[in-house]
């Protein structure tokens, strides 16, 4: 699976941003997929997951409430809409597949992933 993602940006603080990450293969709709971010000097961190068909999803504790991932299998396509933006979301934003989880996520750490689009950029201001 190829990921590609888009959709960052600079925004102010209250703002959104709508990610989409967009995968190559028939594998896409079978895999568990999740976003991660990065922050300047900071660890690679889980933002959210969902599984193959959408039925589950999880969430970093800090983003509950103000993003939503879902997916559209059809399109190949993962979204991470985000709302209410606060300067500690800044980061690199990364899609990335799971293509040994039998379509679930299987937990947060990175290294369970082995599929990775480039990041996207999302800069919010105070």
């Amino acid at each position: 699976v190829q990921l590609q993602a888009s959709g960052g940006g600079a925004v102010q603080a209250g703002g959104s941003l709508n990610l989409s990450c967009e995968g190559s293969g028939r594998a896409f709709s079978q895999v568990g997929m999740a976003w991660f971010r990065e922050a300047p000097e900071k660890d690679r961190e889980f933002v959210a997951g969902i599984s193959w068909n959408g039925d589950s999803t999880t969430y970093l504790d800090s983003v509950k409430g103000r993003f939503t991932i879902s997916r559209d299998n059809a399109k190949n396509t993962v979204y991470l809409q985000m709302n209410s933006l606060k300067p500690g979301d800044t980061a690199v934003y990364y899609c990335a597949a799971d293509r040994a989880g039998g379509g679930l996520i299987r937990g947060r750490t990175a290294t369970l992933f082995d599929s990775w689009g480039r990041g996207t950029q999302v800069t919010v201001s105070s």
